[in-house]
């Protein structure tokens, strides 16, 4: 094997837990040499749960057999193939969600025709038998067949077959959001079946990793808002159906309700003023519920929850009369799970007037190829580059070797200082300060050695940011009325990239890379 593969390979697997590595072995030999179907008989009458939704998603399902998905669209000419590969594995997970069972336009009719379709080609399914699709399509199941009143001994039975394959192949191998949702799932399965099996394993996993995922200041560990409005939503379905369904009575509700708040807090201070999130760590457009339904979503469910502060997460906001500025001084985490981390350290976005000016490039992507890469890369970032290193080794997609660590100096509400470690193999650490003044932002990068090695600071302009005028000690945005000057630069280059507005959606902007030697100042007057 290449030794540079090796080194990532080892560089990547010490950090993993035992759990993850005993899972990964167990259930390859296991589900290779003593593989199970889980078929047991639903021996008892199942009735439908009460269900109200609490938004409807937008159209995936466009009728005549056509789905749209992450920006591509297929329509099957006669039957459905629910494996269906040509759009890569992300489609064709979201084909076996059935999350267009929550759309306004489909009928229960509709609806059901497809769940029965599915249920006749259930011995065929690949990646839809995996946990986590059966994970989400279990919970749309469980909403649609309550909603709408049907109970159906055969769905149901193939349902229950589901909940056995999921409970016996969770995913402790790669825990994170993945065995978070596998939780979610089984909180639902074990109400729909009045199953105490299930709801023992639901409650154990809720529990443990509740408790570890949401960090003190309400962030999901992995970081990344996108994931985070999803894990709420799954949490608020939760209460929702408790609210709606009485069966136990054991606390749990109340644990779930003071994670859903702390959740919202932290939401509410991420969001921007226009309701958008910051586009860091694979978050995309499209994907998540917004945050202002989710908002909306608590309310009605009598859910009150407290301004917060950003701390653990290592974001930090500034918000003045006209601008809002997010940053990362954060560590890549978690340390076991990082698969949505980006080499990002020191990273920002800009809004000025609600509307985006510096912007993260954003994730089109979740395929193993050069396009994925580059979107994780340092290079991709408002943050500093030196020579060819990357601040923390991203790769295979949803790996990461070596991190960046980030010790913060001084954190106020209107500055923050971070030094991180990521040029270690260069001999080198690299520190940024973030001041937030009425009308100015002022940044302050260090090298703490001087070094031959190009160092490169990058901006990345909204595509709607149409006008860039370089001058002799920075830039101007006419449009915008934002100023941006540098001191100690060698030389400021205007270059073009790819905007991510989505999956598979793309959209060409312009950004700077602006050279310097040790230290670079720079001022965003606004």
């Amino acid at each position: 094997m290449d030794p540079r593969k090796l080194g990532l390979l080892f560089h990547t697997l010490k950090y993993l837990r035992f759990k993850q590595l005993y899972f990964r072995g167990y259930y390859l030999i296991r589900n290779r040499f003593f593989k199970k179907e889980y078929k047991n008989p639903l021996e008892k009458v199942v009735a439908p749960l009460q269900w109200k939704d609490s938004f409807l998603y937008t159209d995936s399902y466009k009728k005549d057999k056509t789905f749209d998905f992450l920006n591509l669209s297929h329509t099957f000419d006669t039957e459905i193939d629910w494996n269906y590969k040509a759009f890569g594995k992300l489609w064709t997970y979201n084909l076996n969600y059935f999350d267009f069972l929550n759309q306004s336009s489909i009928s229960s009719d509709e609806g059901l025709a497809l769940v029965q379709d599915y249920l006749g080609k259930d011995s065929v399914l690949k990646d839809g038998k995996e946990p986590y699709p059966i994970s989400l399509r279990g919970i749309n199941w469980v909403k649609f067949l309550s909603k709408h009143s049907i109970s159906n001994p055969e769905i149901n039975q193939t349902l229950y077959n589901h909940y056995q394959t999921l409970l016996n192949n969770l995913e402790y191998h790669l825990l994170g959001n993945h065995l978070l949702e596998n939780g979610f799932s089984l909180f639902f399965g074990a109400y729909y079946f009045k199953d105490e099996l299930l709801y023992k394993r639901t409650k154990q996993i809720l529990e443990e990793e509740l408790n570890e995922q949401i960090l003190k200041d309400g962030a999901h560990f992995e970081l990344s808002p996108m994931y985070h409005q999803i894990l709420l939503h799954r949490l608020l379905d939760c209460i929702n159906l408790l609210q709606l369904n009485s069966w136990k009575e054991d606390g749990l509700g109340s644990f779930l309700k003071e994670k859903a708040l702390k959740m919202l807090s932290w939401l509410q201070e991420a969001s921007f003023s226009n309701g958008n999130i910051p586009m860091v760590n694979d978050s995309a457009y499209g994907i998540a519920p917004k945050s202002k339904q989710l908002f909306d979503y608590a309310k009605e469910l009598g859910l009150e929850w407290y301004k917060g502060k950003l701390s653990d997460s290592g974001y930090r906001k500034f918000v003045q009369s006209n601008y809002e500025l997010f940053v990362d001084v954060g560590t890549v985490g978690p340390n076991y799970q990082p698969g949505h981390a980006h080499s990002d350290t020191f990273n920002f976005e800009l809004y000025v007037a609600g509307n985006p000016i510096i912007v993260d490039t954003g994730t089109s992507t979740y395929e193993k190829n050069a396009l994925r890469h580059e979107e994780r890369e340092t290079a991709s970032h408002n943050t500093v580059k030196i020579g060819n290193q990357e601040q923390t080794q991203v790769w295979g997609g949803f790996r990461v070797a070596k991190r960046a660590e980030v010790n913060i100096l001084e954190d106020t509400k209107s500055q923050v200082k971070a030094v991180h470690n990521g040029y270690r193999n260069l001999g080198l650490k690299h520190s940024r300060t973030f001041t937030a003044k009425a009308a100015q932002i002022l940044l302050v990068d260090e090298i703490d050695k001087e070094t031959k090695l190009n160092q490169i600071a990058f901006f990345h302009f909204h595509p709607n940011v149409k006008e860039i005028i370089i001058l002799d000690n920075g830039v101007k945005l006419p449009k915008e009325n934002i100023h941006i000057t540098f001191e100690n630069h060698l030389k400021i280059e205007l270059m073009s990239f790819h905007f991510a507005n989505g999956f598979n959606k793309r959209e060409k902007s312009q950004k700077i890379a602006v050279s310097f030697q040790k230290t670079l100042k720079t001022s965003i007057q606004i």
